[in-house]
């Protein structure tokens, strides 16, 4: 069962699952909680899971202004503070990643551990056609009837929304790569093979963040949580419930001498 939390101006829909250590689900851009449904079952018989919608999504009303990374990070940060109030890990896809990203960049005591599924940190890796449309009509008829199901703002409202994260996703990510040496968590970056993102892109990302792992889920898109959920749920649960492995060979990761 669902319930809500004022978070400052947003009120905040999330729901809990299972028990154990907390680790909080963060969705992508103009979808809502209901998208990790191949992957809740199996993350829920080891943690208690949260998955709080953000705003203007799902169940979460929109509120008056634009959306930003940045707003939504600190929309996370107050979820974590007066909601979970204990260090948790965080799994997000795509806008749902790079904004963990943030929280984990500006508090980092928030943060045990990321997986980064299928965000990238600069828009110059970007693998989509240079004059590929943010066309919201067509993202209206792709998204907007899942939108109203839940939405307390009504399927119209939908436009409204997807108009709001256009404008962000015509400027942000803006990150360089040097920012995510911030990044002290240990980290699982995760792609599809055929994401939205160049694979150089994926590579600069593993390469700047200093306790990364790097999965590459083949034969994917963008979708790869839906697309082969056991593969993406085992390799989540492996890294979240395994030590790091003392590796033969290892040369990124090679002692200092």
């Amino acid at each position: 069962m669902g319930q809500y939390a004022q978070l400052g101006a947003v009120k905040t829909w999330y729901e809990e699952h299972g028990e154990g250590e907390p680790l909080v689900l963060m969705h992508g851009g103009l979808v809502d909680a209901r998208f990790f449904e191949p992957n809740l079952g199996p993350l829920a018989e080891h943690f208690h899971v949260y998955t709080p919608e953000r705003r203007g999504h799902g169940h979460t009303p929109d509120v008056e202004g634009p959306i930003t990374y940045q707003l939504m990070a600190d929309d996370t940060i107050a979820f974590l503070e007066t909601v979970v109030r204990e260090p948790a890990d965080l799994v997000g896809h795509s806008d749902g990643a790079f904004t963990a990203m943030l929280v984990a960049m500006q508090r980092p005591e928030l943060v045990k551990r990321l997986v980064l599924i299928s965000g990238g940190f600069n828009k110059s890796g970007s693998a989509e056609p240079a004059d590929a449309e943010w066309n919201v009509d067509e993202i209206a008829q792709f998204l907007g009837p899942a939108y109203g199901e839940v939405s307390p703002d009504g399927e119209e409202h939908f436009k409204v929304v997807a108009t709001k994260i256009g404008e962000m996703a015509a400027r942000e990510p803006a990150l360089d790569a040097a920012e995510l040496n911030a990044i002290t968590a240990r980290t699982l970056v995760m792609f599809a093979d055929d994401d939205l993102v160049t694979l150089a892109h994926m590579t600069e990302m593993y390469q700047a963040i200093p306790e990364a792992e790097l999965a590459v889920v083949p034969g994917t898109s963008h979708f790869l949580t839906q697309e082969k959920p056991h593969l993406v749920n085992h390799l989540i649960l492996d890294f979240l419930t395994q030590a790091p492995v003392q590796t033969v060979a290892p040369i990124r990761r090679a002692p200092a001498s």
